[in-house]
């Protein structure tokens, strides 16, 4: 059996042709390498520091620990998808993305997109999270720039926002 095949992998809701991928390859190698989307980021390489996240059916992965292979058939979205960009196409950014920005919550921007990722996945679970649920969803996200205080500001920011029914997701 040949360790190289052609599968397909639905990402940010559209099928995605990946050919002669090599088994053994991560779903973040896939997505940047391959498939031309670049937003998680390669850092650790061992799930340590979350640049890398991605929803894969829903649920907050790193993408450095998911083989890519093992993906087909699952629905992933990534920090592109959010903002609704399929393969680099301009587009309208998430409220998230937005308070980021108002919020000064992005500084080098290495780890601003798993933070998103983060962030999103715990507002659309829990809509008003108390201060503790906020620090437990983004505690594997690794920044070094930011000290933390602008990306807790860019969640409330975004909090307000949809209880007031801001801008939508």
């Amino acid at each position: 059996m040949s360790e190289y095949c052609a599968y397909t992998l639905r990402v940010n809701g559209r099928d995605r042709e990946v050919s002669d991928g090599w088994l053994g390859e991560s779903l973040l190698w896939v997505l940047r390498e391959r498939l031309d989307l670049p937003g998680a980021k390669n850092a650790c390489e061992q799930g340590e520091c979350g640049s890398c996240s991605v929803l894969v059916d829903g649920s907050l992965v790193c993408a450095c620990l998911v083989l890519a292979a093992s993906a087909v058939g699952r629905d992933i979205v990534t920090v592109e998808g959010i903002a609704g960009a399929i393969d680099g196409s301009d587009a309208v950014l998430s409220d998230v993305q937005e308070a980021f920005l108002t919020e000064g919550a992005v500084q080098c921007g290495f780890c601003t997109p798993g933070l998103i990722m983060a962030v999103h996945d715990l507002l659309d679970r829990v809509p008003l999270p108390t201060d503790l649920e906020v620090r437990e969803a983004i505690s594997g996200n690794l920044c070094r720039c930011t000290g933390y205080g602008r990306i807790m500001e860019a969640v409330w920011t975004t909090v307000r926002l949809r209880q007031v029914g801001g801008q939508a997701r």
